[in-house]
């Protein structure tokens, strides 16, 4: 039985006489490809191999994490060879067969995060410890996102991280165990500039409201930078908690502020909360400097849009996918979260469940579980076929590079999920930027221990 066997403590595994290797930092043993060193956290030794899952079931993206779970119990179903295969048809890289990963039979766990970052790698570190996952993917908060991805660049253990919109993510709290499939909020800016700028005109004054961590910020600073290059004034940025629920004091001030624009930097419940108490004070009925007022929603789901009700209406916003895109990819996992749960699946479930399937391909091309080599098949590697068109895992940052959608309310929706439209589809090569515009540093491929 491996000294490294899951919930054996760093403090353990010296006293079991290894403090000379581990003391000398020598890296675990590696021999050929397919038969890589087994000294590493939670090697699945029998026929089955643990996948983590972290989402936030409740608090105030607990919405999004209702689907986010439906979306990776869907692609365990479907890496085991149940169900009508999801994407793996579809998938540009043709290793998965439905047999499991490395022909082990795919088990999980789940847990809660409770849109907390504290309770998501609590969440986390009991899933390694005590479970024995090899990989952990979620969350739907940039916030617990990057102290879950911390939390496995420190165990050795590859995160896959869920719905996580911040900068930071893949910028300055960037880990080598860790890879973000969904766009962040820069790639936001750049797509939704000029599309606001069109339809508002370039001679704008906005006030933000902005949610008080990590994603909110980096939002926050990526739209004011996009908006007044092209000659919007920001008129204030206030700070909200997250959760807050009544926003109306912070809505007032909006009312004698000179502002003709309200940029809401919220997400979940908290999105949905504030723009529809906006719509109530009767901001969309105003009038400012002579202009239309407007409301703006910069990353916005089909689950918040279906939350807002009449609010979303004509609103802009950005996504990441939208389950009425029209290529092969999108319309075959429509049919299957549709067939399996009675509805369309969010961009937060497909993204979710992309990154299920993204590792366990990596690891068939890998040939290992072995973490550093799983990393280096995922770094630089060009896909398709999963409904997000040709698609880039960065090597330098771990940064999806793809198209971003711009999306809009529909005035005339037909149906309660046909509340969002795509105006305008932004290439990737648009949506690209340089990875050193942030900082931060991957750090080592060597495996931790468990720990």
């Amino acid at each position: 039985m491996t000294l490294l066997k899951r919930g054996l403590t760093r403090r353990r595994v010296l006293q079991t006489g290894m403090a000379g290797i581990i003391g000398s930092g020598v890296a675990p043993l590696m021999f050929t490809k397919g038969a890589w060193a087994q000294e590493f956290c939670n090697n699945p030794t029998g026929d089955t191999v643990t996948l983590g899952f972290v989402m936030p079931l409740t608090g105030a993206y607990a919405d999004e994490g209702a689907d986010q779970q439906r979306a990776f119990l869907l692609a365990v179903e479907h890496l085991n060879g149940e169900g009508d295969g999801g994407l793996l048809p579809t998938f540009s890289s043709k290793v998965l067969k439905g047999n499991g990963i490395l022909g082990k039979k795919v088990a999980y766990v789940t847990g809660d995060d409770q849109t907390k970052s504290d309770a998501g790698r609590d969440a986390a570190r009991r899933m390694i410890e005590r479970d024995g996952a090899i990989m952990i993917s979620g969350a739907s908060s940039s916030g617990v996102a990057i102290a879950e991805q911390a939390l496995c660049q420190e165990m050795g253990v590859i995160y896959m991280a869920g719905l996580t919109h911040s900068n930071d993510t893949t910028g300055k709290d960037k880990k080598r165990y860790g890879f973000r499939h969904f766009f962040n909020a820069y790639q936001s800016g750049t797509a939704i500039a000029p599309v606001l700028g069109e339809a508002y005109g370039k001679d704008r004054r906005a006030y933000h409201l902005t949610s008080d961590y990590t994603w909110g910020w980096t939002q926050e600073e990526s739209i004011k930078n996009a908006t007044e290059a092209m000659g919007w004034e920001t008129v204030a940025a206030v700070r909200t908690p997250v959760g807050a629920g009544d926003f109306s004091q912070y809505i007032t001030p909006v009312l004698n502020s000179g502002a003709d624009v309200l940029i809401l930097n919220h997400y979940g419940f908290d999105g949905v909360n504030s723009l529809t108490q906006a719509v109530q004070f009767g901001l969309r009925d105003r009038q400012a400097n002579g202009k239309d007022f407007q409301i703006v929603l910069p990353l916005v789901s089909d689950l918040m849009a279906q939350g807002a009700g009449e609010a979303i209406k004509g609103i802009y916003g950005t996504a990441n996918w939208d389950w009425q895109l029209d290529d092969a990819a999108s319309g075959a996992f429509t049919r299957s979260f549709g067939a399996k749960y009675g509805q369309p699946p969010s961009q937060i479930a497909q993204t979710s469940y992309v990154q299920a399937l993204l590792y366990a391909d990596a690891v068939e091309r890998a040939g290992t579980f072995y973490p550093p080599e799983v990393i280096k098949a995922l770094e630089g590697f060009e896909f398709d076929g999963m409904g997000n068109g040709p698609t880039l895992y960065r090597a330098e940052d771990h940064q999806c590079l793809k198209e971003v959608l711009v999306v809009q309310g529909r005035e005339n929706p037909s149906t309660t999920f046909d509340v969002l439209q795509t105006v305008q589809k932004v290439g990737r090569d648009v949506a690209d930027y340089d990875a050193s515009i942030f900082e931060g540093e991957l750090g080592p491929y060597d495996a931790a221990l468990c720990a």
